[in-house]
C-alpha cells in the first residue's frame, strides 16, 4: 500500500510539474509574441505557470500554495524562461499561433487532472471538483492573455476549451467510482481534455456564438 501511494504521489507532482512547464512556454511565446522585455517574459511565464493552481487553492484554502511548497517550480521557471529566450533570439524564432496552442492544450490537460485530483483528495463535491480541474487548468491562460492585454484566448477563439477540462474531469470521477487505479484516471484525464482540445483545434470545432439581431 506504501508503494502505491508514493507512485500516486510521485506521479501527481510529475503532472503538476508538466503542467507548470507547458504553461510557462505559452506564457514566453505570447509574451515574445507582445514584443515583451525580459522581465515581462518573466511575469507572463510566472502567471500563466502558476495562475490557476494559485488560485484553486485560494478557493480550497489549501496553504502554502502549491508552488511555495515546490519552490524548485520557480527556479525552473527562471532557468526555462532564460533558455527559452535565448534560443528564440538566436534562431529567430517567431512564435505563431499555432505553434502556441500545442504547449496550451498540453498544459489544460495537465493542470485539469491535478486539480480534479487535488479537489477530490480533498474532500469536495462531484461538481467542484470538476470546477477546480477547470479553474485550474484554464485561469493561468486567461491571466496571461490579459496581462498581454489581449481578450483570452479561451473567450475568444470559438473552439472548445473550459469544455475540455469539464468533460476530462468527468472521466477521472467516473474511471475513480468505478474503481480505476489512481494512476490511470489521471492519464486518462490529461488525455482526453488534451486530445479533445487539439482535435477541435484540428478539425476546427466550434461553439455556438451570441446571435445579435439587427
Amino acid at each position: 500500500m506504501e508503494n502505491i501511494n508514493t507512485w500516486g504521489s510521485w506521479l501527481r507532482h510529475a503532472l503538476e510539474l508538466s503542467a507548470t512547464v507547458a504553461f510557462a512556454l505559452s506564457g514566453v511565446m505570447v509574451a515574445a509574441r507582445s514584443r515583451l522585455d525580459a522581465v515581462g517574459v518573466f511575469v507572463v511565464a510566472f502567471v500563466a505557470a502558476f495562475g490557476g493552481g494559485t488560485l484553486r487553492d485560494l478557493l480550497l484554502d489549501q496553504r502554502p500554495f502549491f508552488w511555495v511548497r515546490h519552490v524548485e517550480y520557480v527556479w525552473g521557471i527562471l532557468a526555462l524562461g532564460t533558455a527559452a529566450m535565448l534560443f528564440m533570439r538566436q534562431r529567430h524564432f517567431e512564435p505563431t499561433e499555432r505553434v502556441m496552442q500545442i504547449p496550451d492544450a498540453l498544459g489544460l490537460g495537465l493542470f485539469a487532472a491535478v486539480g480534479v485530483d487535488v479537489a477530490s483528495r480533498a474532500g469536495m463535491p462531484a461538481l467542484v471538483c470538476v470546477l477546480m480541474g477547470i479553474v485550474t487548468g484554464v485561469f493561468g491562460g486567461v491571466l496571461r492573455d490579459i496581462v498581454c492585454n489581449e481578450i483570452p484566448s479561451a473567450f475568444r477563439d470559438h473552439r472548445p476549451y473550459a469544455v475540455c477540462a469539464f468533460v476530462g474531469g468527468w472521466v477521472y470521477l467516473g474511471l475513480s467510482a468505478l474503481g480505476a487505479p489512481e494512476w490511470v484516471a489521471l492519464v486518462s484525464t490529461v488525455t482526453i481534455t488534451a486530445g479533445l482540445r487539439l482535435l477541435a483545434l484540428w478539425r476546427d470545432w466550434r461553439l455556438p456564438l451570441w446571435q445579435v439581431g439587427h
